[in-house]
């Protein structure tokens, strides 16, 4: 009890320098828990990924297409449950800032893939009746104000033209990392468009999602996928949606790893602030711990007092960091709109953050605690007096 109550007023000893020194840590554990949530919804994806979900693509590029009628072979598989189809629309809503996924899909079979999606009967009724009908994710329509019965028009980028879609349908996500930012419509309506502007470019799909019966067999599925299209003029890539959400992160490797690096270059920072913070304070102790000392307490009470505090500021501002990292998260989530699907502070951030704080606690006491605990007696009372 005595040592902790010395803890308490050492640290509150000098108010301003600890009160900034808090206020550093606080600064650094909020940006490493924002700047690892970032890297977490780069990968949300992936790791929303279903395990019974392949997707089917062109081998050479996801950009060039396949043929719809792969679909029919495709289901005729061993092991393989359904199949969808699914194009990547790329239209622009008003401007080109405002930048969602839009997906033209098999509406019942695609859909029954994915439960996760949370849709009304009575709303995906409505959207099966109407082919120009669309279903909205619940954030995609809280950013731009969608609600059911609206007419989205969207400008074709690669699909020329100017395109009109009504949402009949607003799709909550099971858990909070269900991506709940997209755009769907229905493929034929596009398939029936395209045919009639540009001949050569109908019947053509950008992916097949496929599901599969058992989960174990699901690189035996795949290669039997491909096998069927070996040596033709578009021979497939099959891979799981996991794997196939993996390859775009990829393709920003370099920016998750500069995020990855940043947020640990700051922690470094705040522990070489705190470090001279508790050399400066030992430092100013010197002739305090010779007196105890000579009192008859040992190093190792001397060590508790300067770990105490030390660990006592990193844990306060820790503590105000965390507290503030989820008003602050749900903030910027919000001025990103639609650009993270999936922006949560995981529980993996969390102790991250405290981890963190904990060794910044340590570490910046380790050598004020052992030049305390190694000062001479007469040493600390020759330079008090």
């Amino acid at each position: 009890m005595h040592l902790l109550k010395l803890i308490l007023r050492n640290t509150l000893r000098h108010k301003l320098r600890t009160l900034l020194t808090i206020l550093g840590l606080l600064v650094a554990i909020l940006s490493f828990g924002l700047l690892q949530t970032v890297v977490d919804a780069w990968y949300s994806g992936a790791k929303a990924a279903a395990p019974d979900r392949l997707i089917t693509r062109n081998s050479v590029s996801l950009v060039v297409p396949l043929p719809v009628h792969y679909r029919d072979k495709i289901r005729g598989v061993d092991g393989v449950r359904s199949v969808a189809t699914a194009n990547w629309f790329a239209g622009i809503y008003q401007e080109p800032k405002n930048f969602f996924p839009q997906f033209a899909i098999d509406a019942l079979p695609y859909l029954a893939m994915y439960p996760e999606y949370r849709i009304p009967e009575d709303q995906l009724r409505d959207f099966m009746r109407d082919r120009k009908g669309a279903v909205v994710g619940r954030k995609l329509a809280n950013t731009y104000g969608f609600k059911v019965g609206d007419v989205v028009p969207l400008k074709g980028t690669i699909f020329a033209g100017n395109w009109e879609f009504v949402v009949r349908a607003i799709y909550d996500g099971a858990a909070p990392t269900t991506d709940t930012s997209q755009f769907f419509f229905h493929w034929a309506y596009l398939n029936e468009s395209v045919r009639a502007r540009a001949p050569q470019r109908a019947n053509h799909v950008g992916v097949f999602v496929v599901q599969v019966s058992d989960v174990a067999r699901a690189a035996e599925i795949s290669k039997a996928v491909d096998a069927q299209f070996g040596n033709s003029a578009a021979e497939t890539l099959t891979e799981t949606e996991q794997a196939f959400q993996i390859g775009f992160v990829k393709q920003t490797e370099a920016i998750v790893v500069a995020i990855r690096i940043v947020s640990f270059v700051v922690i470094f920072i705040i522990l070489a602030v705190m470090a001279n913070t508790m050399a400066m304070t030992a430092r100013e102790r010197m002739s305090e711990y010779a007196t105890l000392k000579a009192l008859g307490f040992g190093p190792g009470f001397l060590g508790s007092l300067i770990f105490g505090e030390s660990l006592a500021i990193a844990a306060i501002g820790a503590a105000l960091g965390v507290a503030l990292t989820f008003p602050v998260s749900d903030w910027f989530a919000a001025q990103m709109g639609t650009l993270f699907p999936v922006f949560e502070v995981s529980a993996s951030t969390l102790w991250s953050q405290a981890a963190c704080a904990a060794v910044v606690g340590v570490a910046a006491a380790v050598l004020p605690a052992l030049r305390a605990a190694r000062v001479r007696i007469v040493d600390g009372l020759r330079a008090a007096g």
